[in-house]
């Protein structure tokens, strides 16, 4: 899906991007971590759920085995249907059980997708998002740049965004939260692309 420039902005994101060299250089040699144009958000929100605090590896695992066991329908129903001991034999911790059903009610409470959140700002889906216990800042941001597609996010609680801008401009050496949000001044409107490049650059 390509985001639309906001209102007031010409370019497109590449070629806001490329205006910092070192961005630049990235856009040469990556493709930016892709994007779904037809994500389930609930199924992505629950992705997010078992990403926390795992590696790559081990959350594809335990993604593979919890949509095996609701036979590839992620949806509240089937999530607060599923046997809680299934569940924990597919890889999810007790907590991480308790936080997909959360998630799963307050779904079915309120109207979390794209269509729902449309009229709220980013702070203001993080304050919807962040409404349920199991959903932190992170794993609200991660909704807003894959689910919500929205432009101009900078997940700095992600520890591979930090790394990735430490590796890119200050040679690997620790940089404040500060001095990285100053480093993605020039990335406005279209942070969530820059974050999705250096995704793709710390992976390679």
């Amino acid at each position: 899906m390509t985001v639309d420039a906001p209102a007031g902005t010409d370019a497109d994101p590449e070629t806001v991007l490329r205006a910092d060299p070192v961005m630049a250089e990235v856009i040469e040699r990556r493709t930016p971590h892709p994007l779904d144009p037809d994500v389930d958000e609930f199924e992505r929100l629950c992705v997010a759920i078992i990403n926390q605090q795992l590696s790559t590896a081990s959350a594809t695992a335990v993604r593979e085995r919890v949509f095996d066991l609701l036979d590839g329908t992620v949806t509240p129903e089937t999530v607060l249907a599923a046997n809680g001991d299934a569940l924990l034999e597919a890889g999810l911790s007790r907590t991480k059980v308790d936080y997909v059903r959360n998630a799963a009610r307050a779904f079915q409470e309120r109207d979390l997708t794209q269509e729902g959140l449309a009229d709220h700002s980013d702070e203001e889906v993080i304050d919807e998002l962040t409404r349920i216990k199991g959903v932190g800042a992170w794993t609200a941001r991660m909704y807003l740049i894959f689910v919500l597609q929205r432009p101009d996010v900078l997940p700095l609680g992600d520890l591979a965004v930090r790394r990735g801008i430490e590796q890119l401009y200050n040679d690997g050496e620790e940089l404040t939260r500060a001095e990285m949000r100053e480093i993605a001044e020039p990335w406005r409107p279209y942070r969530s692309t820059a974050t999705r490049y250096i995704w793709a650059e710390y992976e390679a």
